[in-house]
């Protein structure tokens, strides 16, 4: 027998709240559980003035950048037009269902003001690095390049610090094209 669904379903009123939304299992809860954000505040205390108008908030600036490198999403712009529907990007960055999302280029304007010439993301990556690796999140055991297996002998550290070193400038790389282009 040939069923139908009834796509009245989208109109019915549910009481939900965001939080029932993420699966207990989802990786960004795994991150938001493990990984403290506020140590960024530390970061950027002096990068803020006491007068204008207030900032986006620079967690909510590096959570946006972080969403989009973890999931592999090729732009600003198109990493805020998923924050905007799913639900698992807006509980990490502590937005609601109806929460405006910043601009695209809020994220661009704020890096030249602030963030731009300075080894700032360096030193944020470097530490969530390390905050995983001291959680047993990561291992320094295997590395997958360009999906060839390679196995890491050397120190540790030192190999570490090159990778940060060179993801962070390949980033802030493609940041800048994502502003030009905007």
């Amino acid at each position: 027998m040939l069923s139908k669904h009834n796509s009245n379903q989208r109109d019915q009123l549910e009481i939900i709240t965001l939080d029932q939304l993420v699966p207990a299992n989802h990786l960004i809860r795994k991150i938001e559980a493990s990984v403290d954000f506020n140590f960024i505040y530390d970061l950027v205390i002096d990068m803020y003035s006491e007068v204008g108008r207030p900032s986006i908030d620079p967690v909510i600036l590096v959570k946006l950048t972080f969403i989009q490198y973890t999931f592999g999403i090729r732009s600003m712009l198109k990493t805020i037009e998923e924050v905007e529907t799913n639900m698992a990007y807006r509980w990490f960055l502590g937005y609601g269902f109806h929460d405006k999302v910043p601009h695209f280029s809020t994220f661009g304007k704020n890096y030249e003001r602030h963030f731009k010439d300075i080894d700032l993301f360096e030193q944020i990556f470097y530490r969530i690095l390390m905050t995983a690796a001291e959680r047993k999140l990561i291992s320094a055991k295997h590395i997958f390049v360009d999906s060839t297996h390679v196995k890491a002998n050397a120190n540790k550290r030192k190999f570490e610090k090159k990778i940060v070193r060179k993801e962070t400038r390949a980033y802030q790389g493609r940041l800048q094209d994502d502003k030009s282009r905007s």
